[in-house]
């Protein structure tokens, strides 16, 4: 037996016998590199969906044991010297449970990650987490350091699994990471160079037992960061999280905000963004980053998370200029404030990608008057402070999913005079059909100049396969409206 606490890449890893729980792709890309590095490798997945079950098919040819279907999680095989975790994975998950109760030691891929970086070429890690904006902040990210020359990918929980990214033969200079609140949960050692903490709302309840634990697990990024914090100064539960840090010495709390910037943050000024962080003489003046016009969209929550991947960009040394090109030239992915069609002077808008209360209030506060289709899995969160905040620009809410009885029951509360239509759920027939219907409600409340807003709020997979399906779905439903109009 060898102890895998103490071994990195250019070691062998010859006689530890590594589980890996789960085989999406974090738990692939886990499973083939420590396969790699000559562990005895245990992958397990309660499915075998999609292409896990030929992916598990190469892995075995290469020497590792691939157990697929359900049952193949419920006891950890024994002999094991570390359980490597999937996203996602609940503590009192089976696996997990006999791991604890054996004092076997669990990673999440992050962690493997980070303990598989080269020590002679390690690549600065600059991280970004929050309940919303995670993905897209990451991606301005990357294409930021790539309009300065520097040879980056966004990895993590978005683009390419961490731990490919760490092995690959030719080094990075720097990596763009997008961790979730789950990542974190299983993450120890990680000492990034920078790190965002983009926002904290209620999210994944039904998987913390509270929001203060779910805070907590966000909290993470910031431990033992070696140059900058970045956090919201309009959601103080991030600056928190950044005076409860154990940082390297000298790491700086900058933050980031939609108003003037004082000394140590960026900022906009007569929508100008700007840095009053990494200039000499911040305190009385500021160095233009941009405007608001080179952005892709003026909504205050892409503004906010050009703001925090700037601010972690010139906390790597990155120029201004750099900084411009980089946000001039991204483009959010689908079904992100995406603007789908204009139709009898009404604007349809999928943001599917709204998934929590926290991001559907973001995109709402950027349209009005607004008819809002919402609905879907709530998981747990509640909407009573969403409704409070957009009440006087409903012009109409369309409810359908699962769990629109919670939105429904807030809006009776808080906004009893706006218009509410409910289209059911899957037990109301096809999922296209339902679109259609609640497409048609949304035009039959909508007037000229308005915004139809999909905003969900809630995950997807009551009534569809992710939200990219919902969104495709919708703007399906959407342009044979138009082409009928």
């Amino acid at each position: 037996m060898r102890d895998p606490e103490k071994l990195g890449r250019h070691d062998s890893w010859e006689g530890v016998r590594a589980a890996v729980a789960g085989f999406g792709v974090s738990g692939f890309a886990a499973a083939d590199n420590l396969n790699h590095l000559g562990a005895s490798v245990i992958a397990m997945d309660e499915s075998d969906a999609g292409d896990k079950a030929e992916k598990g098919e190469l892995l075995e040819v290469l020497g590792a044991d691939i157990r697929l279907g359900p049952g193949s999680t419920a006891v950890l095989p024994d002999g094991i010297d570390v359980l490597v975790t999937s996203p996602g994975w609940r503590p009192d998950s089976p696996l997990l449970a006999q791991a604890r109760q054996r004092g076997v030691p669990i990673w999440g891929e992050v962690e493997l990650a980070w303990r598989l970086r080269d020590p002679h070429s390690a690549a600065p890690w600059l991280a970004v987490t929050g309940t919303n904006g995670k993905t897209t902040t990451v991606q301005m990210l990357e294409a930021i350091l790539l309009a300065s020359g520097l040879r980056t990918v966004a990895a993590g929980n978005v683009g390419l699994p961490i731990v490919e990214a760490v092995m690959d033969p030719e080094p990075y200079d720097v990596l763009a990471v997008e961790l979730s609140s789950f990542q974190l949960h299983y993450t120890q050692s990680m000492s990034c160079e920078s790190a965002a903490v983009l926002n904290v709302a209620e999210d994944h309840l039904d998987w913390y037992g509270s929001m203060h634990e779910y805070a907590a697990d966000k909290g993470r990024i910031y431990e033992h960061v070696k140059r900058a914090c970045v956090y919201n100064v309009a959601d103080p539960a991030t600056e928190r999280l950044v005076r409860e840090a154990d940082v390297v010495e000298g790491a700086r709390a900058i933050g980031f905000t939609l108003g003037m910037p004082e000394v140590g943050m960026v900022g906009v000024v007569d929508d100008i963004l700007c840095d009053r962080a990494f200039i000499e003489h911040r305190d009385s003046t500021a160095a233009e980053l941009c405007t608001i016009s080179d952005l892709a969209s003026p909504a205050p929550h892409f503004v906010a998370n050009a703001l925090a991947a700037a601010a972690l960009a010139r906390s790597h040394g990155v120029t201004p200029k750099a900084v411009r090109d980089g946000l001039r030239s991204f483009r959010p992915d689908g079904h992100r404030i995406a603007q789908v069609a204009v139709v009898g002077e009404v604007t349809w808008i999928d943001d599917s990608k709204a998934t929590n209360p926290h991001a559907a209030q973001s995109s709402l506060l950027a349209y009005e008057p607004v008819v809002w289709l919402a609905g879907g899995l709530a998981k747990g969160a509640r909407f009573d402070e969403l409704v409070k905040a957009v009440s006087g620009r409903l012009r109409g809410v369309v409810l359908l999913g699962a769990d629109r009885s919670v939105i429904a029951d807030a809006l009776a509360r808080h906004a009893p005079d706006v218009p509410v239509v409910d289209i059911g759920g899957r037990e109301d027939g096809p999922v296209g059909t339902t679109m259609e219907r609640a497409v048609a409600a949304a035009a039959d409340l909508a007037r000229p100049g308005d915004t139809v807003l999909l905003a969900p709020g809630c995950a997807s997979m009551d009534m569809f396969a992710n939200y990219g399906e919902r969104g495709d779905v919708f703007a399906e439903a959407v342009r044979r409206r138009a082409g009928s109009a």
